[in-house]
């Protein structure tokens, strides 16, 4: 157990940019974090590397490929959304995950499938404003600094009034020699850390918009985002006197510098650009719209939601407000148990828009010793990290990995199999006491082996009823 911590311990952490890795290397990061689907893993891999490939292809070519959207299936708990979850932080673009369940037919009260490309907009302009901010955050920092040396101690003249941005300072006059020099000192004070106790005042200003309610059938999100940006200035703007700690004024002064300088034109150009050629949405829980419609109740939203989302699927222009966005090269991902409903009960159409099938296949034994020990955020090193912050140190012996593993597949296997979830339940139950009295126990070491595992879990399994509702 201690040999797999410290090995994923030392797995070197990525820093080349996500163009330059191959399929295969795709594939070992999801490793890190995913234990087995290596078909899953390949179809997303491949999918990845196909967009890279796109833009180096000649222009006159580019828009003619399709991204090839992929549809993924399997029981609940063995993987698909951690697959999903990992690829946003790999793939480093727009990165929208979305259940389908909460989308509704248009005419119904709901959100409905264009707000899916909004959310996305939004999530790019946010990804793209953040890089900006990084590029601009020296100069930010020097402006802020120099304006929180004003509040600290005034340049040279007379009282005077100023407004900068979101807060209000007042200054007053001082001796040019002595000031500069302590000024000077201040600076060095402040960039040692020495200044972090101190509390200064900023009156910064608030937006008073009353609170509307909007109701339609659709676009509601964008309705109320566009009436509180026209509106926006047609009310007063309430000040607000705040006593700050230096580091949270330097930060607050920190982001309102950095807004100055960000050209916010540029910025939604290049999100929009990137939302178009690079986003990427994952619809989970695709199969609870996989029903046809239901002839006993309110069930109408079903197939009218399969029929929205065709057009948006297959490439479209939805109109946001930043502009339109085409969805013509958006990549979509879908995953679903398929429990109740196939894939075949999807309407063909949409059918025909996931080329790509992959199916996840159920998880073992086998597998659970994995998932509790190989991944770097695995079950055990999170409870080790936990109880570390009480002082206690909690150590699980080989034995105790099979025995949860052994009974985490026995109880999926009697009652509703949910995947590598059962092993939450399953090492929350069995920690349950260590974790209540840890406060108590600082400095002590706790040693899971087999024997604690039976003691604790042993009679929860054997009664069939009881692990139904407990494991």
């Amino acid at each position: 157990m201690e040999e797999a911590l410290k090995k994923s311990d030392e797995t070197p952490v990525r820093d080349r940019p996500i163009a330059s890795f191959t399929p295969r290397e795709i594939v070992g990061e999801l490793d890190r974090y995913i234990v087995g689907q290596r078909a899953a893993k390949r179809m997303v891999a491949i999918a990845l590397r196909n967009r890279m490939r796109r833009q180096a292809v000649p222009v006159e070519l580019r828009d003619e490929i399709a991204p090839k959207n992929i549809i993924m299936i399997g029981p609940t708990g063995v993987g698909k959304t951690e697959i999903a979850r990992r690829l946003a932080k790999l793939a480093q673009a727009p990165f929208l995950k979305i259940e389908a369940s909460k989308f509704t037919e248009v005419g119904y009260v709901g959100r409905d499938v264009d707000s899916m490309v909004r959310d996305l907009t939004e999530i790019a302009i946010a990804l793209v404003k953040t890089e900006e901010s990084q590029k601009i955050r020296a100069r930010a920092e020097e402006a802020a600094e120099e304006r929180l040396l004003d509040l600290l101690l005034p340049r040279e003249g007379g009282p005077t009034t100023t407004t900068e941005g979101e807060t209000t300072t007042t200054t007053v006059g001082f001796e040019p020699a002595r000031g500069n020099q302590t000024r000077e000192r201040l600076r060095k004070l402040f960039r040692d850390g020495k200044l972090d106790d101190r509390v200064i005042e900023l009156e910064t200003t608030e937006n008073r918009f009353p609170m509307i309610e909007i109701f339609s059938n659709q676009g509601l999100e964008e309705m109320g985002v566009n009436l509180r940006d026209t509106m926006g200035g047609m009310f007063p703007k309430k000040t607000k006197q705040r006593r700050l700690k230096v580091p949270e004024a330097f930060e607050i002064l920190a982001a309102e510098e950095s807004a100055k300088l960000i050209d916010m034109d540029k910025v939604t150009k290049e999100a929009i650009r990137r939302a178009e050629n690079s986003g990427i949405i994952f619809i989970d829980e695709i199969d609870k719209i996989a029903g046809r419609e239901s002839a006993h109740g309110p069930d109408v939203s079903r197939e009218g939601v399969q029929r929205d989302l065709l057009p948006i699927i297959e490439g479209s222009t939805v109109t946001t407000k930043h502009g339109p966005v085409r969805t013509d090269h958006v990549l979509f991902v879908a995953a679903g148990a398929f429990h109740v409903a196939k894939v075949s009960d999807l309407i063909p159409e949409l059918q025909g828009r996931f080329p790509i099938r992959v199916e996840l296949e159920p998880l073992t034994k086998d597998d659970f010793v994995r998932i509790l020990t190989e991944p770097q955020n695995s079950l055990t090193r999170q409870y080790t990290a936990l109880l570390a912050t009480e002082s206690v140190k909690l150590r699980f012996a080989d034995d105790a990995i099979a025995e949860i593993a052994r009974i985490a597949a026995l109880v999926n296997d009697r009652t509703q199999n949910i995947g590598a979830r059962r092993l939450h339940t399953v090492v929350e139950k069995l920690l349950e006491e260590v974790s209540f009295h840890a406060p108590e126990m600082a400095g002590q070491e706790v040693v899971v082996d087999a024997k604690y595992v039976n003691e604790r879990l042993a009679e929860i399994v054997k009664d069939e009823d009881l692990s139904r509702y407990i494991l």
